[in-house]
């Protein structure tokens, strides 16, 4: 009778722990439980994204060749504005430009009539103060008149006279070949202005990606800070997911992390933690992990390769973190 009661006391006993063992796995899977020295985390996938719009100009899309989901290369023609407004003015600055060069050429000969006349004033200016000098000594002797000597110091004043105007004149001239050249140089570079503004009638990709939104249609006026697409960059994406505190002091940057999502059961993509951050925050609300919720977590982004471009951005994610031995 003894025996018995033992007997049914050690099945009970196996029964209890099988049942024990039993919840444990059921409470393991439902909750995500996983050995210490590994880790899972959940998020989303997320790429580089850049929103693309039309700078400097204003003017109807008239060339709008993509929608969404198109994959792109750089440099790739996404749009077009109506340029001939901005064409126009590019002609008008050409015209001004001719113009300012020509008013340039007309100012250096001015110049360099102007600086004739001071040479030739010179010398002149020279042939006069001889002719007074001789005068001045020829009345001494009474070889000529006091008039005679009187006129000939009334010319070589005046002579001065004309070289003080003409070099007067060739500074006026000298002023005006440096204005000319500013007003050239001014319009070179409206004109060069106005050629690049040209270049922001079209809008090119800046990097390989796929178009995620477009919003804009044929017709729209387009201007800085309306937007005509996104642009998503599948070379550089990463998945957002959080680290239970008590976690993380076994979390490394760069470390290995192993990634794998609905969308492709099966397929294991391989990254890295590129960030941690340190500060800690409350759970998001709209965060999953497959442990139980703790309050405090550390946001972390693992970096993904995406050579085939298969992950997209929006995509739930599970990462595999294995942990480096506590207390290191």
């Amino acid at each position: 009778m003894n025996r018995r009661r033992t007997m049914l006391l050690t099945i009970l006993v196996l029964v209890l722990a099988a049942v024990g063992y039993g919840l444990w796995s059921w409470r393991s899977a439902l909750f995500g439980t996983v050995p210490p020295d590994r880790i899972t985390v959940s998020g989303n996938i997320e790429a580089h994204e850049s929103v693309l719009s039309f700078t400097q100009v204003q003017t109807a899309i008239v060339e709008l060749p993509f929608d969404e989901g198109a994959s792109v290369s750089r440099d790739t023609v996404l749009a077009r504005v109506d340029d001939r407004p901005y064409q126009q003015q590019v002609l008008i600055d050409r015209a001004g430009e001719r113009v300012a060069s020509a008013q340039v050429a007309v100012n250096e000969s001015n110049l360099t009539a102007a600086r004739s006349s001071v040479v030739s004033d010179q010398f002149d200016l020279l042939e006069k103060q001889r002719d007074a000098a001789r005068a001045e000594e020829l009345v001494k002797t009474a070889a000529t008149s006091v008039q005679t000597r009187d006129l000939a110091l009334t010319a070589a004043q005046q002579s001065a006279a004309t070289r003080a105007r003409d070099r007067a004149l060739m500074q006026v001239a000298t002023t005006n070949v440096a204005l000319a050249r500013a007003n050239q140089a001014a319009a070179a570079a409206k004109l060069a202005l106005d050629e690049v503004t040209v270049g922001y009638t079209t809008l090119r990709a800046p990097f390989t990606g796929v178009i995620s939104v477009r919003e804009a249609e044929l017709g729209q006026l387009a201007g800085p800070g309306v937007a005509i697409f996104t642009l998503d960059d599948l070379d550089h994406i990463w998945l957002r997911a959080y680290v239970n505190e008590t976690y993380i002091g076994r979390v490394r940057l760069n470390e290995p992390a192993d990634v794998r999502t609905d969308s492709y059961p099966g397929k294991t993509y391989h990254g890295r933690i590129s960030f941690i951050s340190p500060e800690a925050e409350f759970t998001p609300k709209t965060v999953e992990t497959n442990a139980e919720r703790v309050t405090l977590v550390y946001r972390i982004r693992i970096d993904i390769d995406n050579s085939t471009h298969e992950l997209l951005p929006g995509m739930p994610a599970d990462a595999h973190i294995p942990l480096l031995p506590a207390g290191r």
